[in-house]
This record gives C-alpha cells, structure tokens and sequence, in this order.
C-alpha cells in the first residue's frame, strides 16, 4: 500500500514538474523551443536526433547539440530560479 502511494506521489510531482517545463519554454527563443520539443517528443511527439534536426533545419549536428545544450542550461537556470 506504501509503494502504492509513493508511486503515485512521484507521478504527481512528475506531472507538475512537466506543466513547470512548459511554462519555462517561454524564456526559449524560437529555434531553442524547436529543438527541445523535438528532441524530447514533447507534445506527443516522437524523439528526433540531432542529426534528423540538423537536417530538417539546414544545420550541422554539431550546431544542434550546442543550441540544445544552451537551452538546456537556460531551463535549469528557470528551475533554479523559481525554487528559491
């Protein structure tokens, strides 16, 4: 019963962790929202690689994965942020 109520706990906090990420989308700029939507399949998408994306936008891999880290960074950064 424990295990049962713990898992529940940590779907809800995922859950809102989620809605969270979401809102935090808006300090992105454009192509940074593009790249997180889909290499992580948000929105119900399927999760492209950096070479697909680099592809599809005209880019290197290379360049893909630092724009993709540069947002990754500025997300945390909102996390942090907003927890204190």
């Amino acid at each position: 019963m424990a295990d049962d109520a713990e898992a529940l706990a940590d779907v809800v906090a995922l859950k809102l962790m989620v809605e969270q990420l979401y809102e935090f989308m808006d300090v992105l700029e454009e192509r940074e929202r593009l790249i997180i939507r889909l290499r992580y399949g948000l929105a119900g998408g399927r999760e492209v690689t950096q070479r697909e994306l680099g592809d599809m936008m005209g880019i290197s891999r290379s360049y893909v994965s630092r724009i993709e880290k540069k947002a990754l960074e500025r997300l945390l950064k909102e996390f942090k942020k907003r927890e204190k």
